[in-house]
């Protein structure tokens, strides 16, 4: 992601330097920053490293895929910018996590069939794991807290009182690592002691990937799987997996240059997501995207430039190289814990109290992505987009129309007019015109607010003038925007007229005096001549 630090940043310029940031950054690099990129790199390289295993659990991959992701990533953050995470499609996924602290083997994958087992083998709970896993999230919800209330000490303080809050600072942003650590040292204690109650991580190849061409086959027992057979595996994650992280990505950067007041290029953000996991390819990672969490404590760490990405590069290529042998301790409670204690937070049930407030057609996507969720994530985000397209479909054909009625009915539709909503345009004027014991001398289509029309509509509009002409009714415009005014006069319209303002449309029409600048949109207390009803 844009470095925080870098305020005040207008867009690129074109050239070499619009494509590889670092050339703008690099020549002004100073010694100040480096001791800041330095503890940032280190402190996330901290959360990258356990989070990275524990990730590749939840996932059901090795777990050196989740380091072969992890560096390549940051890698190109250097470049790029980009501070991604090992994986975004697992994130909501809690089920998997929740098993391993209660160290029970053998789930299912499928959400409703977790639960199901999991409720129906809770006696098969291993104590070791679960008195562990609780313990850990225990202390990782203290640390947390203790981190979201340590006032911040100022540099007139004590020495002792500005040591001990780097102290508690440090073990507080560190948490993942201490608990992982911790957890692995109870783990090799009983494991010398010739006991081991709890269930461990195993062995990891130590060293770094191969650099290769991805595979476009697979080898199975029965024969090879063919890379379309392998597309078609993917399913519907083969579009779901790329659009959350386009979102996620885009979302974690805005926030961020938000906070720290500078502006992002969002072209270079997914420009460093796409080489990222082109990268990522060629050394068998999983997909990489931004991370919310991670960029929090890039930042809160005073990360200065892209350059604290190289240091966390360096701890995990160094976590490869030299500690693997050290994983095989790590249990997987502990792993779990870290996990859950990462998600929760991300769980915002306010926004169900805030959309019901503001607006609460938006929780009918909201809560059938939520549900469907639980069934398959890609599941429910397609319906999710489904369901937000027809209530976007449903509010094109349905545009609020005002009408005033009386010896002219004025009709005021509320948004532009596309196909979809010229029918409702026709039924609402018939409707009123036609239909009306006393039938008005005049209509008048009020127009300020349509700033586009297609083709459709100009039909529609064609065919309302012929209708209304054949009952003896007049339909005038007023207050036509010029790109509308231009469709529709050279749609040579039969019987179209229209006039610039309402005191044109009153002295050639007969209708009742009022200004083309009222808008009887702008307020519910606005006194109007007309009796007025909007339609919705």
């Amino acid at each position: 992601m844009t470095e925080p630090r870098q305020r005040g940043r207008s867009c690129p310029c074109p050239g070499v330097r619009t494509w590889v940031p670092i050339l703008r950054w690099l020549p002004r690099y100073s010694l100040a920053w480096l001791q800041l990129d330095v503890v940032a790199g280190l402190t996330v390289g901290l959360t990258v490293v356990p989070q990275a295993l524990a990730y590749a659990e939840v996932a059901g991959l090795p777990v050196q895929v989740s380091f072969w992701t992890s560096f390549p990533a940051r890698s190109l953050k250097v470049l790029h910018q980009l501070l991604p995470s090992p994986l975004a499609s697992t994130r909501s996924r809690l089920s998997l996590p929740a098993q391993n602290i209660l160290g029970l083997q053998g789930i299912p994958r499928q959400f409703f069939l977790q639960v199901y087992e999991t409720l129906r083998r809770i006696g098969e709970t291993r104590a070791g794991d679960a008195i562990l896993g609780l313990t850990c999230l225990a202390v990782l919800a203290g640390l947390r807290a203790m981190k979201n209330h340590l006032p911040r000490a100022a540099g007139a303080d004590p020495l002792a009182a500005r040591i001990s809050y780097l102290i508690v600072w440090s073990s507080a942003t560190g948490r993942n690592a201490l608990v992982v650590l911790f957890a692995g040292l109870v783990a090799y204690s009983f494991q010398v002691m010739g006991s081991q109650p709890l269930t461990l991580t195993g062995s990891i190849p130590q060293g770094l990937p191969a650099f290769q061409l991805p595979r476009f086959s697979m080898d199975a027992p029965n024969g090879t799987v063919p890379f379309r057979s392998m597309v078609e595996d993917m399913g519907v994650g083969l579009a779901v997996v790329p659009l959350m992280g386009l979102l996620e990505t885009i979302a974690i950067a805005k926030a961020f240059a938000s906070r720290n007041d500078y502006r992002i290029d969002p072209n270079q953000e997914l420009l460093a997501m796409g080489f990222a996991n082109i990268l990522g390819s060629f050394v068998s990672s999983y997909p990489i995207t931004g991370s919310f969490g991670r960029t929090a404590v890039n930042a809160q760490s005073g990360v200065c430039t892209p350059a604290g990405g190289l240091v966390t590069g360096a701890l995990v290529l160094l976590s490869l190289a030299y500690l693997t042998s050290l994983f095989y301790y790590i249990p997987k409670a502990a792993l779990a814990a870290v996990i859950i204690s990462a998600v929760v937070p991300m769980f915002d049930a306010g926004i169900f109290r805030t959309l019901w407030r503001v607006k609460r057609l938006d929780l009918v996507p909201l809560c059938v992505t939520f549900l469907l969720c639980f069934w398959e994530v890609q599941y429910g985000i397609v319906a999710g987009v489904l369901v937000s397209g027809i209530l976007l479909f449903y509010s094109i054909a349905r545009p609020p129309i005002k009408v005033s009625e009386g010896d002219v009915l004025l009709v005021q539709p509320g948004s532009s007019l596309h196909f979809p909503a010229i029918e409702w345009l026709r039924d609402t004027v018939c409707s009123h015109a036609l239909a009306a014991a006393s039938p008005p001398r005049s209509i008048i289509l009020d127009c300020r607010h349509i700033s586009s029309i297609d083709y459709t509509v100009v039909l529609g509009l064609a065919e309302l003038l012929q209708e209304l002409r054949k009952h003896g009714l007049s339909l005038t415009f007023c207050c036509l925007q010029d790109p509308v005014l231009k469709v529709l006069l050279s749609a040579d319209l039969e019987g179209f007229q229209h006039f610039p303002s309402w005191e044109e449309t009153e002295r050639c029409g007969g209708a009742e005096p009022r200004g083309c600048g009222a808008d009887p949109f702008a307020s519910t207390s606005e006194s109007s001549l007309l009796p007025t009803r909007l339609i919705q």
